[in-house]
């Protein structure tokens, strides 16, 4: 029996990015990773995520910046240093594994092992096998594993490194959804075992969400917010990140000051209370606002709402598909072309009538509603105050 792999040590200090360049891939990103962190890198096709990874892996040198490691510098532009990826010890794992076809997944392992002597590689390699559940299948080419073997193949070569930093390129997209699952799962459990820095590319913003400690958002080679995914969602930093984020709910309004002397945000016809952001804004003042959907309140027929009484407004319903026990509601508005998005239980949705056509009021809950400071360009905006 193979004896337990020595998994990666911690590294100190975590990873630093930040590179810059005009092209020709245009870069302006600045990131970091704790130790034991795992970090996404979210963003549209061509953000730059993957150019990332492989200026972090050595595989790509950018104009300017600093990359820096475990307290080591592997790229500084300024003094000239560049550390050869070999000397970097970076696990990178591949969206296509980049296993070698003519070598068995031992072989395919024992070739990270170099660091070791040469008579301890296969039993080394073994054991990084029985260490992601591929006891026995050693032998085996790559043709003859399925997708997810393969996926823990790549994975276990790259934890032989004993690498300072582990690096996935979108290491689920090419298997099933079942085993989508159960390789993210085990990915979980890995992390807890494992005190470097990980960081992630992924398209998709829910396994980004369920596996991150922090998301940075990327477009067109810039980062434009980082923090943790619930904090990105509920307050991002502009309509940009909004939309990147695929949060619907994104409008501007105008700051106004009601009979009372309180402030409010003027959209349309409806004067809506905000909890926080409006104090000091100098009246007149346009902004953008972002809401999300889980505060959006229907009021149900026959029985109040909870914060019924907070924001009202009334809209008609555009569309409303039903996908399995939730419905997505989707309202709009004569005042603009703007449309509120919100779910909604579908057994709720019946019990209220909702239906294309149908008018509803529904209350947007003040704490809910996040102030942001750009708004769209001439041309971009989207509900006019």
């Amino acid at each position: 029996m193979a004896t337990e792999p020595r998994l990666p040590g911690p590294v100190e200090g975590g990873l630093e990015v930040s590179v810059a360049q005009a092209g020709p891939i245009p870069l302006a990103a600045d990131f970091h990773c704790a130790p034991g962190e795992l970090l996404a890198l979210v963003g549209p096709s061509g953000s730059g995520k993957t150019t990332l990874l492989r200026a972090i892996a050595g595989l790509y040198r950018p104009a300017a910046g600093r990359i820096r490691c475990g307290g080591e510098t592997w790229f500084e532009a300024a003094v000239a240093c560049w550390v050869r990826p070999q000397r970097r010890r970076v696990g990178l794992v591949f969206q296509d594994y980049a296993l070698f076809p003519h070598l068995d997944a031992r072989a395919n392992v024992m070739i990270a092992l170099g660091h070791l002597p040469p008579a301890e590689r296969r039993e080394a390699a073994e054991a990084w096998l029985a260490r992601v559940r591929l006891e026995g299948l050693g032998g085996r080419l790559p043709a003859q594993l399925s997708g997810g073997q393969r996926q823990r193949v790549a994975l276990a070569r790259a934890l032989a490194r004993q690498p300072r930093v582990l690096l996935l390129d979108e290491p689920f997209s090419a298997v099933d959804q079942v085993t989508r699952r159960r390789l993210q799962r085990e990915l979980a459990l890995l992390r807890e075992a494992i005190a470097i820095p990980i960081v992630l590319v992924t398209h998709d913003l829910d396994e980004a969400a369920a596996l991150a400690d922090r998301l940075c958002v990327l477009h067109g080679g810039r980062s434009l917010q980082q923090g943790p995914a619930e904090t990105l969602f509920r307050r991002p930093a502009s309509p940009e990140v909004a939309r990147l984020l695929d949060r619907h709910n994104v409008f501007t309004g105008r700051v106004i000051e009601d009979e009372a002397g309180h402030r409010r945000l003027q959209w349309g016809p409806f004067r809506l209370e905000v909890t926080e952001g409006l104090a000091g804004l100098p009246l007149g003042r346009r902004l953008a606002w972002y809401l999300p959907n889980s505060d959006v309140v229907l009021h149900r027929r026959g029985r109040p709402s909870r914060g019924e009484r907070e924001n009202p407004i009334t809209g008609r319903v555009r569309e409303m598909v039903v996908l399995g026990g939730m419905a997505s509601v989707i309202l709009a508005f004569d005042h603009c072309d703007d449309t509120l998005h919100f779910e909604i239980a579908t057994h709720a949705a019946r019990r209220n009538g909702l239906a294309r056509g149908e008018t509803v009021t529904v209350s947007l809950l003040a704490h809910g509603i996040h102030l942001m400071p750009e708004v769209p360009l001439p041309g971009e905006e989207p509900c006019h105050a």
